[in-house]
């Protein structure tokens, strides 16, 4: 019988060369739908969260976030100016407007007839500084990272105006009252934690007794602005930042949270707990990415309508 072993090592070698063609035609299906078709299938969801107290009529407060507008997105701004068609009581933005020195106008264009209703506001990063390239791998790499801060190089300024001038009110470090659909509601809310500027000993302490709730805003969920929340016994947090992971395993969830939140945490409605006491958490997966790495993975953009109910 002849000695085919020869022929062994070539078959090895088309073997390997045929699947590593695969896992090639894999990844590169992959990174085309992340990027040409899952970064823009903005999603609504909707949730609703016991807090209000016995026979409060339901508030609908819709949550934006992570928007980071360029004027060229029309598609996102296009679906964003639908949301007004949902009629919120309230709108909580929760930062990350902007990724464009003349986005400005392009999101006030976009939330439209949303800046007519009461609506509460914080800052991101994004809102300061322009987006630059970073290494992706650094988020799996580095999770602790957080940026120095530097000078603002974006008009926050400017989109301040537009939401105050539309009766929206500033939370950084700042507190107020609005009485949304008859219940006395509680606002407070930080400046962003990502650049360690928060300040909550600012707006610290106990809801006032006649508070039908007490929401906090943040921007990034650091664990430090969620403790002192929650002790200080807020019904509702709310946050952005995360992208709810931006790229995420499917059946698995996001690997990362880009802070010092659990990752499993990184989007949408959880409890959250600290020193025996517990407050609902709502995190975003926010509308947008970093135009430098424009790819979202089991993990749509998308706004959420909350739907605050009695507890």
């Amino acid at each position: 019988m002849p000695d085919r072993s020869p022929a062994r090592p070539r078959t090895a070698l088309r073997r390997a060369a045929g699947t590593a063609g695969t896992v090639a035609a894999i990844g590169t299906a992959t990174l085309a739908y992340a990027s040409l078709y899952e970064v823009r299938a903005f999603t609504l969801r909707r949730v609703r969260i016991p807090v209000l107290p016995a026979g409060a009529q339901p508030v609908r407060v819709l949550h934006i976030s992570d928007l980071h507008l360029t004027p060229y997105q029309q598609a996102k701004q296009r679906w964003v100016s639908r949301l007004a068609g949902l009629e919120p009581d309230l709108v909580i933005n929760t930062g990350d407007n902007l990724a464009h020195p003349e986005a400005v106008p392009y999101v006030a264009a976009c939330l439209g007839r949303l800046l007519d209703v009461p609506g509460v506001f914080v800052w991101g990063s994004n809102d300061y500084h322009a987006p630059r390239p970073k290494n992706p791998l650094r988020y799996l790499t580095d999770r602790g990272h957080q940026p120095q801060p530097r000078e603002p190089d974006l008009p926050w300024e400017d989109l301040r105006q537009v939401y105050l001038d539309s009766g929206w009110v500033d939370l950084t470090e700042a507190r107020t009252r609005l009485t949304i659909a008859g219940t006395e509601i509680e606002f407070r809310g930080t400046n962003d934690a990502h650049l360690n500027l928060d300040r909550y000993s600012q707006v610290a302490g106990p809801a006032a007794p006649d508070t039908g709730v007490a929401i906090g805003v943040t921007h990034a969920p650091y664990r430090r602005v969620l403790d002192a929340m929650t002790a200080d016994g807020l019904g509702l947090i709310v946050a952005g930042h995360t992208h709810g992971g931006q790229v995420c395993l499917p059946g698995y969830g996001a690997l990362v949270s880009n802070c010092d939140l659990d990752p499993r945490q990184a989007k949408g409605l959880s409890t959250y707990r600290y020193d025996g006491k517990r407050s609902f958490l709502h995190v975003s997966a926010g509308l947008g990415t970093s135009p430098y790495a424009p790819v979202r993975f089991a993990c749509r953009p998308e706004a959420t309508l909350m739907t605050l109910v009695a507890r």
